[in-house]
């Protein structure tokens, strides 16, 4: 089976390479030559744990190519559209989808009548764009409209950063809305290798696997902020977020995982797809004011957690030594949209801090950002920490979990911790004397 993707991003690439894994024969194509020259050569443009040995893998063996040319499509018999959905620049939080429509028009010219394909949407896009990108098709291929070979289907995508392969190959479910008993055929064979591994796959109409997409990451985003809000009430009350995370997570109807406090959901995923689900509601008359609620939470949020750095260098937060470990919005990924650090850090360097950070995926777009125009960057962990008033964890890498805490307290100037992952044990800092404060609990310097 020859198979397309159209965008050699993080979904695309990561899509492409998996399903060569398969045996099958895949295309990736995109309009960026300098992307496209880099994969050919091997050189992978994204963090991704198992990525890189996997293009190779597969290049070497022709069942992975690459190129810019979109004529590609025309032996394929699956192609997939897997290319960028960025929030509309209008600020409405509606996807802009003009990726997605130019890559139709495109195929559209490749779509030849004598052999039948299936045109599936990887992208992640609101309800309606299955059906409107059909519409495309028949508006500019007007001979194809009788040819009951063509047919336009939605597969979004489950994948979490830094586990992406792992979860290309062993998903929860893999999700189809298609509208022909073809379509779901043609999957169905596409998704064959999943069947050894037992991956439930769903059948649904276009407009509920579209919607799926989006309902699924609100509510992991609803379960981030809600223990967030938790977090909140145990700092004043005394109670322990994490004690109350796992007597929630016990409970089978709600599950332990996304019940970890922090300082605010980040990533390409959930606040743009929040806001493109909360869009989708307004434009459609529908009130809804819980999505709308997780939203304005999650961006005051990043504030708080600024706020509660300055209260903890008080009276003066100005020209205080600050060092970030961990920039990124998770660990195992150098991804830094809408990370909460982009935030932070540029609150902390108003406020007259001295930032410095670390981070194990640093490279040079980092420090291209205007967020952090001012962050020196350390390439390691105690050189960062040295001489500094205030310690911020703000991804819980692996590195900073093994961290010898006797040689952090020596490394600082004032032993003060603010741990926003609580990777640390408060009795071990009890022990160190380290004055350490995490989220959702009382440090041992506060009383209750």
């Amino acid at each position: 089976m020859k198979i397309a993707v159209v965008g050699a991003g993080y979904v695309g690439l990561v899509t492409a390479s998996c399903l060569s894994e398969f045996g099958y024969e895949v295309i990736c194509i995109d309009n960026n030559k300098s992307k496209i020259n880099q994969l050919k050569k091997n050189i992978i443009p994204i963090y991704e744990p198992g990525l890189s040995d996997l293009v190779k893998k597969n290049s070497k063996s022709k069942y992975l190519s690459f190129s810019t040319q979109i004529s590609s499509v025309k032996d394929a018999k699956i192609i997939f559209i897997a290319v960028g959905t960025p929030s509309s620049r209008r600020g409405d939080g509606e996807a802009d989808l003009k990726y997605v429509f130019n890559a139709t028009k495109d195929i559209s010219k490749y779509l030849t009548k004598d052999k039948d394909k299936l045109i599936i949407t990887k992208s992640t896009v609101p309800v309606g764009t299955g059906n409107e990108i059909q519409r495309i098709i028949y508006s500019l291929r007007p001979d194809l409209i009788n040819n009951k070979d063509y047919f336009v289907a939605s597969n979004p995508e489950f994948l979490r950063e830094g586990s992406a392969i792992e979860d290309f190959m062993r998903p929860d479910r893999v999700v189809c809305g298609v509208t022909s008993r073809k379509a779901q055929e043609t999957l169905k064979e596409l998704y064959r290798p999943l069947n050894l591994r037992e991956a439930p796959i769903i059948f649904t109409d276009l407009e509920s696997a579209e919607i799926i997409k989006y309902a699924s990451n609100a509510f992991l985003a609803i379960k981030i902020s809600f223990i967030n809000e938790m977090a909140n009430l145990c700092e004043k009350t005394g109670g322990n977020v994490q004690m109350v995370a796992k007597g929630m997570g016990l409970d089978n109807r709600i599950g332990p995982k996304f019940l970890h406090p922090g300082p605010g959901f980040g990533g390409s995923c959930f606040p743009k797809d929040t806001r493109a689900l909360y869009s989708s509601f307004k434009k459609n008359k529908i009130k809804n004011t819980l999505i709308k609620a997780v939203i304005d939470f999650n961006e005051h949020r990043k504030i708080s957690i600024a706020n509660k750095i300055k209260k903890l260098l008080k009276p003066k937060i100005k020209k205080k030594v600050i060092t970030i470990l961990g920039v990124t919005f998770k660990p195992n990924t150098d991804d830094l949209r809408e990370s909460p650090s982009l935030v932070i850090i540029p609150q902390l360097i108003k406020l007259g801090a001295i930032v410095r950070a670390h981070d194990p995926a640093f490279n040079s777009e980092f420090i291209k950002l205007k967020e952090f125009n001012k962050v020196k960057w350390y390439k390691n962990v105690l050189e960062a920490i040295k001489n500094s008033d205030l310690l911020v964890i703000h991804t819980e890498w692996n590195e900073y979990r093994g961290l010898d805490l006797l040689k952090v307290k020596k490394a600082l100037k004032r032993t003060i911790i603010l741990d926003l992952r609580n990777i640390f044990n408060l009795e071990d800092m009890k022990k160190l004397n380290i004055s350490y404060h995490g989220i959702g609990f009382k440090s041992q310097n506060e009383k209750k």
